[in-house]
């Protein structure tokens, strides 16, 4: 499977939020590293997963959490 790896300010643009806002708000509090981004060979820049973000905005959490 081939992923689309984008920048904050790629991602950005296709779904409409400001770059700053992905970075300061969504990541890590919706978006999670190993999920829906990642940090190439272990440094400080960040990838993101576009198909796995786009699968999040799509379904949501609920194909992934457990149900009570």
């Amino acid at each position: 499977m081939s992923n689309t790896y984008l920048t904050a300010e790629e991602l950005s643009i296709r779904i409409k939020y400001d770059a700053r806002t992905i970075r300061d708000q969504l990541k890590d509090a919706i978006l999670l590293e190993g999920v829906h981004y990642i940090r190439p060979f272990g440094g400080r820049k960040i990838l993101f997963i576009w198909e796995s973000v786009e699968q999040l905005m799509l379904f949501g959490y609920s194909d992934i959490l457990p149900t009570k």
